[in-house]
């Protein structure tokens, strides 16, 4: 004879059901913070970014390795060039407070400083390429990024939260992977001719690009965008124009021109020219330290390109470290900056929430009422 069982001891245990509905909770909070419409989008805009920056890499190596040349100062007056032709006269024509002599009378010496850095960066960073090592120039420009979020401290008043800190550390552990996948690919070719000299060039370029990010990021929110590319489209002109004459004229009079070389010329133009005009966008909607984590995919991308273009050898860390440069950049989005009000008086400052990842915050008090609602 069998034993029948208990009517009821089929039913699932109401612990049980109560730790599966907590799980699919807690499931559904991560979905609903981790993937909404604003974090897809600056995801979207962030790659956008790294493509620009990766199609003036490829075009930069094809002028370099099958014609011989190398004029990163040439390549980044024509970009300032474009800026100058453009947004620059845009300011020309505008009245008011906004006019170009206006802005020009009262500010003139900090836009100054402003293109010097914007375009010293540009050619440490390239110039550091014939002293040191592929390597080196990946990791220590990741120095930017903590020099960034000090200066977004100290000058934006940016207040950060534990899961920012998370965030930088793992998109950095998807750096040291991607760096790691390079030596196994046998990439890492070039010993360099003074190793010292050009890790302190990667590190003072990180360090402008930092100081020169940090500024556009207080511009773009508290001015104009017009304001900062067309005060950097006019000193950038000049500073890199002088510059071109100093260091690069000898290389530039050697170039044997044909249509391929000036068509590769103007494809970095544009490239540069997209990047300078759309990141300012995506820092408005988030933030410098946002934007510059976003971006680290940009040498991933190269090398995908360069396995067709150049030949490189493919390996999976490649996959792995964008996978978790990724994962780092959506766990900062996720999450909104605080700003704390500039301390002004001898009252304890007030901390409130800024405008860094606006977009997210907008949302996530939304979210919270409706729950209230509920």
């Amino acid at each position: 004879m069998e034993a029948t069982s208990p009517a009821g001891s089929d039913r699932p245990q109401p612990h049980a059901q109560g730790a599966a509905g907590e799980s699919a909770s807690l499931l559904l909070r991560i979905k609903g913070k981790l993937f909404t419409w604003n974090i897809l989008k600056i995801i979207a805009l962030g790659q956008m970014l790294s493509l620009c920056i990766c199609g003036t890499a490829i075009t930069s190596q094809y002028l370099a390795e099958r014609y011989k040349v190398n004029t990163p100062m040439l390549q980044s007056f024509i970009n300032y060039c474009l800026l100058f032709l453009i947004y620059t006269v845009i300011l020309a024509f505008q009245s008011g407070s906004d006019n170009l002599l206006n802005i020009l009378k009262k500010k003139w010496w900090k836009y100054i400083l402003l293109g010097l850095a914007d375009v010293e960066a540009n050619y440490l960073i390239v110039r550091a390429y014939q002293y040191t090592t592929l390597t080196s120039v990946q990791l220590l420009d990741c120095f930017g990024i903590p020099v960034l979020m000090a200066l977004s401290w100290f000058i934006l008043y940016a207040r950060y939260r534990v899961i920012h800190f998370i965030a930088v550390a793992v998109c950095l552990l998807g750096v040291g992977t991607m760096v790691g996948a390079d030596i196994l690919a046998g990439r890492e070719d070039n010993s360099g001719s003074d190793v010292l000299i050009g890790d302190i060039l990667v590190l003072l370029g990180a360090s402008l690009y930092a100081v020169s990010n940090v500024c556009e990021e207080y511009i773009v929110k508290k001015l104009s965008r017009q304001e900062f590319l067309g005060m950097v489209g006019l000193f950038g002109t000049i500073i890199s124009g002088i510059q071109l004459l100093i260091v690069e004229y000898k290389d530039i009079a050697s170039i044997h021109w044909d249509w391929k070389i000036a068509l590769l010329f103007v494809a970095f133009a544009l490239c540069m020219f997209c990047l300078y005009s759309f990141m300012p966008l995506v820092i408005k909607v988030t933030s410098a330290t946002s934007v510059n984590l976003g971006i680290l995919t940009a040498d991933l991308y190269s090398l995908f390109f360069g396995l067709f273009l150049f030949g490189y050898k493919f390996s999976g860390l490649y996959i792995l470290s964008f996978t978790v440069i990724m994962v780092g950049f959506i766990l900062y989005c996720s999450t909104p900056t605080r700003t704390a009000e500039p301390f002004e008086s001898s009252m304890p400052p007030v901390t409130s929430i800024g405008i860094d990842n606006l977009g997210l915050k907008l949302e996530e008090n939304l979210q919270e009422a409706h729950s209230a609602v509920l």
